[in-house]
């Protein structure tokens, strides 16, 4: 084979790998979960101008929509001497990077009253640059004026690119579609918008097959629906129909099928009988026939019955969700759906173990599923063993998501990792063959880390985040307590091939020389804690471990969904009793809270690291690092610490808060209602911690599994032995 040849075949190769990665619509609007205001948007205007807003936001329309179930609200004066505009921001989240190119922007309008055409906005795009297009009629593209009806509005991206002021690459390049005035009348109008969007002109050449709706399921406040798997090619969306009486359907929503063959519909009320059917639309909003309708009641559950309920969906997220070739957990849904988390991946492996426990997957589907992903991980990128953060899951590379420095082994990522599968090995029954060879193959999965070779150098106090074969110990980043890693180190002396000395859980971990007080002042912004140690009083409890006033809950979730704190106490505290008082000193702030959240109480509290209207963050219990986002595994994976204020959390979030932030995965990953802002997204890193914790408080299942490996016993008793 020449080299042309193979060069030909590698780019071949790389297209077809690439082709693979989910590629999202571009779409700037399509529903709201708030029934308020439309978080991506911004208003202005310049008296006598006018246009109507809730706190600079464009009101959201919940009786009339094009796609169920709202629409926006676009009501304003256009005056002499005055000005106004109203931006559509393209809805970010992590991995939503591959997007389709699209060659015309489409809009769907309802005019509400007697606008006539001339008195239309105009409408421009502004680019990543922040350089805006000229303004183009809206009317103008208004084929056939209907007030009072829904209109279509395509405008070709040509028409926006003057080739001077812009010039437009790819779609991708375009932040914000911009609706601006036109006329000076003076008159007070209502327009609706739905759909805006920017697409490829390809249309399919027939109607979607008629979709089969396979189960609904009646549960307290909501119904879940699911289908058969379509063609996110062919089907933009799932279209779903509710009937009180099995005759009058209404539609109530649409679902993308890239992501899901089902739908949680939050009706609301128990004790309600609801009949659906759904349909396919395609890219053109052409729909299908309306598949059978299928029967559900609500009804009151108890509180046994309510946790059942998170923790199944919550399991969906690692059983339905997972990347297909590999069985492991993505990163976030919706996101990159070949992207594998390995640390959530070890979190989905005790998600798992509990859904077989619960009955929601039989003992042989999770073996199958083991299998496969033991399978995957035998063949995949490692790194002296240790997995990196994210594996492209087609291929078992390494991705490099968060930069080319991140190439390599992430050593917490990896304790993550194993710490679920020690569990499995252990929920594994070794008189049986077949689990017992699977329980083999993943004691060499354990026994392969190098836990050693992250300490960087031989008598280096410390082990080390990453390690990159490209770039060595570039990010140099030491692993030092309190926050999420003491797994790390509990593995890394456990281990029966590659260990460290236990004498490191206390020149490392629980470091107090210099560099480590450094450390822990640097991200605290407070001397509290830099020992390691704290000794100070928050909110009436004494902390003995932990920087500023502890940090933020994912600290006391991460390193302790198999590794038990009941049973582990060091010279500075017992674990058990400090992690509690962690998370009631995280429930008393939002309980006295001081930044005057109107939602914050006993009911809702639980600052953690999640998705956030402005990103990802670890929010703590200090002002500073408050922003009014809770996310529901905060207090929900805290069962264990605070079971009565976590079960009012929980029915807070479903039976208040359910309408926006219930879903198909089970709590949606964060909300701030300061904000009208709720996730678009579940993520991998805080689903499991919600069905485990529950579990560890129902049964102590996982706890139980992962403390009975021999390894960690004796390295527990060796760091113990080391305090006396």
């Amino acid at each position: 084979m020449n080299k042309q040849t193979l060069l030909l075949i590698l780019l071949l190769f790389t297209g077809i790998v690439n082709a693979r990665e989910l590629e999202y619509n571009q779409v700037f609007f399509e529903n709201s979960l708030m029934k308020k205001s439309w978080f991506y948007s911004e208003t202005s205007y310049e008296s006598p101008s006018f246009v109507l807003n809730i706190q600079g936001k464009l009101p959201v329309e919940n009786k009339e929509s094009f796609t169920p179930g709202n629409s926006l609200q676009l009501t304003y004066q256009s005056a002499r001497k005055g000005q106004w505009s109203a931006r559509l921001m393209f809805p970010q989240w992590r991995g939503k990077d591959f997007i389709k190119n699209g060659n015309s922007l489409f809009l769907h309008l309802y005019v509400a009253d007697e606008t006539p055409r001339t008195e239309l906005p105009n409408i421009s795009i502004e680019l990543k640059n922040k350089k805006a297009s000229k303004g183009l009629p809206l009317g103008g593209y208004l084929k056939n004026y209907s007030p009072k009806k829904w209109m279509e509005i395509k405008i070709p991206m040509k028409d926006f690119d003057d080739g001077s002021s812009i010039k437009i690459q790819h779609s991708e390049d375009i932040q914000s579609i911009v609706f601006q005035q036109a006329a000076t009348d003076g008159k007070s109008h209502r327009l609706l918008i739905d759909q805006v969007e920017i697409l490829p002109e390809e249309c399919a050449n027939q109607l979607p097959a008629t979709p089969v709706l396979k189960t609904a399921k009646g549960y307290e406040q909501h119904v879940d629906l699911s289908w058969n798997p379509v063609n996110p090619e062919d089907v933009k969306y799932v279209k779903i129909y509710r009937s009180k009486d099995n005759i009058h359907f209404h539609p109530v929503a649409v679902q993308s099928p890239q992501y899901a063959s089902r739908y949680a519909d939050f009706a609301g009320l128990p004790g309600k009988t609801y009949y659906y059917k759904i349909s396919n639309l395609d890219y053109r909003y052409r729909e299908s026939e309306l598949s059978p309708s299928v029967k559900a009641t609500t009804h009151i559950l108890t509180d046994e019955e309510l946790l059942d309920m998170v923790q199944e969906a919550c399991f969906r997220y690692y059983w339905e969700g997972a990347e297909a070739n590999s069985g492991l957990a993505l990163e976030n849904i919706p996101g990159r759906k070949n992207m594998i988390a390995t640390g959530a991946s070890g979190f989905g492996l005790m998600a798992l173990i509990v859904g077989t426990e619960r009955g929601f997957i039989t003992r042989n589907q999770l073996i199958h599923r083991l299998t496969k992903i033991v399978s995957f991980i035998e063949n995949a990128d490692r790194f002296h063993g240790a997995l990196p953060h994210f594996l492209d899951g087609p291929a078992g590379k390494v991705d490099p998501y968060f930069g080319k420095y991140d190439d390599g082994g992430d050593l917490v990522e990896t304790s993550f990792f194993m710490q679920g599968l020690l569990a499995a090995r252990q929920y594994l029954n070794p008189l049986n063959l077949q689990e017992e060879q699977l329980r083999g193959r993943m004691t060499k999965i354990w026994e392969s880390v190098e836990w050693s070779w992250y300490k960087q150098y031989a008598d280096s106090p410390f082990l080390y985040w990453h390690w990159s074969p490209d770039y060595a110990w570039h990010i140099n980043h030491r692993l030092i307590g309190w926050n999420e890693t003491m797994i790390t180190y509990l593995l890394a002396i456990a281990s029966p091939t590659h260990s460290v000395s236990p004498e490191m859980y206390y020149t490392g971990w629980a470091s107090q020389d210099t560099i480590a007080q450094k450390y822990r002042s640097a991200w605290g912004k407070t001397e509290d804690g830099s020992m390691y140690t704290n000794g100070k009083t928050y909110y009436g409890l004494k902390l003995d471990v932990g920087v500023s006033n502890g940090g933020p809950l994912f600290f006391t979730h991460y390193s302790f969904m198999g590794f038990n704190p009941h049973l582990f106490q060091d010279k500075y505290t017992h674990y058990f009793d400090n992690n509690r008082n962690i998370a009631l000193i995280n429930y008393r702030y939002c309980s006295e809270n001081l930044k005057d959240y109107t939602y914050y109480g006993e009911n809702c509290w639980g600052l953690t690291a999640s998705d956030g209207p402005w990103g990802y963050k670890a929010r703590e219990p200090v002002q500073r690092m408050d922003d009014g986002t809770i996310a529901p595994t905060g207090a929900i994976a805290s069962f264990p610490y605070l079971p009565q204020a976590s079960m009012k959390a929980l029915k807070y979030y479903y039976r208040d808060c359910g309408s926006f932030l219930w879903g198909e995965y089970g709590f949606r990953d964060a909300f701030n209602l300061q904000e009208d802002w709720c996730a678009n997204i579940y993520m991998g890193l805080n689903q499991a911690p919600m069905i485990v914790m529950i579990e560890n408080y129902r049964t102590g299942l996982v706890w139980k599994l992962f403390m009975q490996n021999k390894e960690v016993q004796k390295a527990v008793n060796e760091i113990q032995t080391i305090k006396q």
